[in-house]
């Protein structure tokens, strides 16, 4: 017991080289999972408007490669300790993710989904991402696995990114295909994206400057208003709350905005009239709360368990001149409310409550900013956004970040442990002649 203590005593003064090597080790598997979850997106584009063979093919790749990914990962963790799988499962916003996953997946039994058993593809599809995450946690570790995960992610995105400047313009000015990879979604994946390269800058992972100007002037450009606002929001208040930023690099990123905004000022001028004149039902005010009002309507009919999992898709009446199916609420309260009834608002406000509870238990710095701003971010999103089977901060993503600041956690523990162990026992000086 002497020697471990001891151990830990002479490697504490230099904790932070000990996280750095820690965070620098590299996993391929979850690299390539991250790269995954955020290229997958564009499999449907690149089936149904590329190869001319519908999208069921784009579907099918994404499950196929996300079943490729879980057996590999599952092989890779067998023979791990399995007290790391029952400290995962002692991570409160873990068990409430696992709970929203189940009752969504109970409420396929009533749910009014034009095809239940498609429906039920795509709630496996969620499980088996979340599946896929606690098994790389096993194999790879917390810091191993939540930052080759981000890293692989940022990949993807930088990658889906440059496709989408090579696509034909829109009709709208935006980018993206309106129909099978819209500028909603490459927004959301640049934005997600910026928010992991300042995650991993603030833990000493890499830098991340050329990557993060690249996503940002991808994410102005895609004229995703939703998503725009919510980043700037998130930004203004991890700007606010940054103790660790100096006000000469805060007047920088936001001159860099300023800058950045009147560049494509003529563009968002251009944007605006076809907006105003030619937007349609999935864009437009006016179309959302035709939305919103028969969405409130239809789930008022089952306020407690809601109409069931994917129960909108081919059963919302079109909306509009255009006939516009829509696929979700174009609100992610009102799409819980709608899904699952009071118990999903429920579920729902526990998970990302549990999250924020425990983001709030790490010390003030930039970490605990830049985290705070990943659900700052799809709060503000959520108010015009909504994902039609997960949640638009993804299940998988929340499990990953409560993992990690689980982890940030019990290190922030261990240290206050072994400082008092310092104080009770005496002078530091003393300590290399014990460890020895």
């Amino acid at each position: 017991m002497r020697d471990g203590t001891a151990t830990k005593l002479s490697v504490n003064p230099l904790s932070g080289l000990v996280a750095q090597e820690a965070h620098s080790q590299f996993s391929i598997l979850a690299a390539s999972t991250g790269a995954l979850f955020s290229f997958r997106s564009i499999f449907v584009l690149i089936s149904a408007r590329w190869l001319n063979v519908g999208t069921e093919g784009g579907v099918a790749a994404g499950f196929a490669v996300i079943a490729i990914l879980f057996v590999a990962s599952s092989f890779a963790s067998a023979g791990h300790d399995t007290g790391q799988r029952h400290e995962m499962f002692q991570v409160l916003t873990f068990r409430w993710v696992m709970l929203y996953v189940a009752f969504a997946g109970c409420s396929l039994f009533w749910s009014a989904s034009a095809s239940p058993q498609g429906s039920a593809v795509y709630w496996g599809g969620i499980v088996l991402d979340v599946a896929l995450v606690v098994m790389l946690f096993r194999a790879c570790g917390p810091n191993s696995a939540a930052h080759s995960l981000m890293k692989g992610f940022i990949a993807g995105s930088c990658t889906v990114a440059v496709i989408a400047w090579l696509m034909p313009v829109a009709a709208d000015l935006r980018l993206g295909d309106i129909d099978y990879f819209n500028t909603n979604q490459i927004g959301n994946l640049c934005a997600f994206s910026l928010l992991m390269c300042a995650l991993l800058a603030s833990r000493g992972d890499g830098h991340w400057r050329v990557t993060a100007l690249f996503l940002v002037v991808t994410l102005f450009r895609s004229l995703s208003k939703s998503t725009i606002v919510a980043f700037i929001v998130c930004q203004a208040y991890h700007l606010m709350h940054d103790i660790g930023m100096s006000r000469k690099r805060k007047s920088l990123v936001i001159g860099s905005a300023v800058v950045l905004t009147l560049c494509f000022w003529s563009l968002y001028g251009a944007y605006y009239d076809v907006y105003s004149t030619e937007g349609d039902q999935a864009e437009t005010l006016t179309g959302r709360t035709a939305i919103w009002a028969w969405t409130m309507d239809a789930a008022l009919d089952h306020p407690y368990f809601g109409n069931g999992f994917d129960a909108m898709w081919k059963v919302a009446p079109p909306f509009g001149g255009e006939l516009f199916e829509a696929r979700h609420a174009e609100n992610e309260l009102l799409q819980q409310f709608f899904a699952y009834g009071l118990c999903g608002i429920f579920l729902v406000g526990a998970v990302y409550m549990s999250l924020y509870r425990g983001i709030r238990k790490l010390p003030l710095g930039t970490e605990r900013s830049i985290l705070t701003s990943f659900l700052i971010y799809v709060l503000v999103r959520g108010l015009a956004e909504a994902d039609p089977f997960d949640l638009l901060l993804p299940l998988w993503l929340i499990a990953a970040l409560a993992f990690m600041v689980h982890d940030q956690l019990l290190e922030s523990l261990a240290d206050q442990t072994v400082t008092a162990g310092v104080l009770d026992r005496g002078p530091v000086h003393a300590l290399p002649s014990e460890a020895m």
